[in-house]
């Protein structure tokens, strides 16, 4: 409790988030790299992952590159680009966190596309829809929710997994955490705890408005529940409502 105390004050003083390299300047280098290997991630992920959907291929190699993602950790990846020549440093953690965030933008594309009904497929087609046009004009509408999905979860685990960038002197909020060990001010191990993990949900509350409002369909507020429809009389025996 005492821990979390200290956590409180190192968060309440106006001089931890002002200062040179405090709260607010980590925040911006934190949402910086986590940006940037989301968007890179994306450019490589949603692409190939509508092309093997729409054609119904790759369906194994989307499987099996999603539980080896699982099975090769960031910091694994990140110590490997030491002996590299990117080295350590932002580049370094920004190319290890898209690398972990392609697999489950890929897999939910591909299942998105492989999930449209094939009738409404062929209806466009028959239209005259050209492959190119049913892809982004039909199937992908329909795939978007799942699509979503996967970069939602990808973001998530990015800003969870950035804190790892300070120990490759890559910066974000992490450094509150490996400076709070050095030294042994767990406070501010806490407190820098405490943001990522607030940052990992304003990341997640903030994508799924996002997928909302892209979602096609007639669009209604999660918080705001339906009216009731009128309750329809019962029937007597001899078919007249009470």
């Amino acid at each position: 409790m005492n821990r979390l105390g200290d956590a409180l004050r190192y968060l309440n003083d106006p001089f931890n988030w002002t200062r040179r390299d405090g709260i607010l300047d980590l925040l911006v280098e934190h949402l910086r790299i986590s940006a940037l290997a989301v968007l890179a991630a994306m450019v490589v992920a949603v692409p190939v992952g509508m092309l093997l959907g729409h054609t119904g291929r790759g369906g194994g190699f989307t499987v099996a590159l999603s539980n080896v993602s699982r099975a090769v950790p960031t910091l694994a990846l990140l110590t490997v680009f030491a002996v590299t020549p990117i080295g350590f440093g932002p580049t370094a953690t920004t190319i290890a966190l898209a690398v972990f965030a392609v697999p489950p933008m890929l897999t939910n594309t591909y299942v998105g596309f492989r999930g449209v009904d094939r009738d409404v497929v062929e209806a466009s087609r028959a239209m005259g829809f050209s492959e190119r046009q049913v892809a982004t004009r039909v199937e992908l509408p329909l795939a978007m929710p799942l699509l979503m999905t996967g970069v939602r979860t990808a973001a998530v685990q990015v800003v969870a997994t950035a804190t790892l960038a300070a120990l490759v002197a890559g910066g974000g909020l992490g450094r509150i955490i490996t400076l709070g060990f050095r030294q042994q001010d767990y406070g501010a191990v806490v407190a820098g705890a405490i943001l990522v993990a607030a940052l990992a949900v304003l990341t997640e509350v903030a994508l799924v408005a996002v997928s909302w409002a892209l979602t096609p369909g007639q669009k209604r507020l999660p918080f705001l529940t339906a009216r009731r429809a009128s309750p329809v009389p019962e029937p007597t025996a001899a078919g007249v409502p009470l």
